[in-house]
């Protein structure tokens, strides 16, 4: 499969998995070995380096790329200041930005985003915002630096796949650099979507991290995401209002005579 490019790094892998809700952490290496994820992404809370056992760092393969996130910031200045203490904790320079004041759908804040995306970026980190699907403010966000874009399929952890398919595909139509689909995404059809519709990448945790074979699930995700991927590059079929027969139906009963 074709390379993905994100802040100057190329990635074979187009699947992103998170690390939140597992049973156990003994389990996530299993887990990003069957879905041959290269970016992982986690609570800068799981990080502690006091207890090896806690520690999610421990469980993450080092040729892997932190993917920490900015979770519980309910703005610019938070996200900022979670994203410092990440790199600080060695956690590297890539930092997925969260801004979320809403506890109930947990929609992120595009404004506060777009504050935090300005400040991190001049300060040397790669910056993948979760944001709303909004064209302008997607652009606003290329603007201040960010590397890639994060859209919202659906509400985090809910399973119920790209309900902002319309709005995402503008944005795979109109902003150059590389969009990777979060949350809702439930089924690995669901990633084979987005990857068909030409997004650059997945990010997968929920559906995952809750099947009942989550080593399983995660190398059906990974074949998913290839699936979909070849399928966009080889570019899918005309979708037509009327039937066309595969065969030519003329010139066989008439070929006897």
């Amino acid at each position: 499969m074709d390379k993905l490019k994100i802040g100057g790094t190329k990635l074979d892998s187009r699947l992103f998995i998170g690390t939140g809700k597992y049973s156990s952490n003994d389990i996530l290496p299993k887990v990003i070995d069957s879905s041959k994820s290269q970016v992982i992404t986690m609570a800068l809370r799981r990080v502690n380096l006091d207890s090896p056992k806690e520690n999610i760092l421990n469980y993450i393969n080092k040729n892997c790329i932190l993917l920490p996130n900015t979770s519980g910031a309910r703005n610019a200045e938070e996200a900022v200041r979670i994203a410092r203490l990440a790199k600080a904790a060695g956690c590297g320079n890539w930092i997925k930005i969260e801004a979320i004041s809403d506890n109930k759908y947990l929609l992120p804040d595009n404004y506060e985003t777009i504050k935090a995306i300005d400040i991190l970026a001049k300060e040397d980190f790669v910056v993948l915002p979760y944001m709303n699907p909004d064209l302008m403010d997607a652009k606003r966000m290329v603007d201040a630096g960010a590397s890639a874009i994060m859209p919202l399929g659906s509400p985090i952890g809910t399973n119920r796949g790209i309900r902002t398919e319309e709005m995402i595909q503008i944005l795979i139509d109109e902003i150059d650099i590389p969009i990777v689909v979060d949350a809702g995404i439930g089924k690995p059809s669901q990633a084979a979507q987005a990857m068909e519709m030409g997004a650059d990448a997945v990010l997968v945790n929920t559906a995952i991290a809750s099947s009942s074979d989550p080593v399983m699930m995660g190398d059906a995700f990974r074949n998913a995401v290839i699936a979909g991927r070849k399928a966009y590059l080889a570019k899918l079929g005309s979708v037509k209002k009327f039937a066309s027969a595969s065969s030519p139906l003329t010139g066989f009963l008439q070929g006897d005579e």
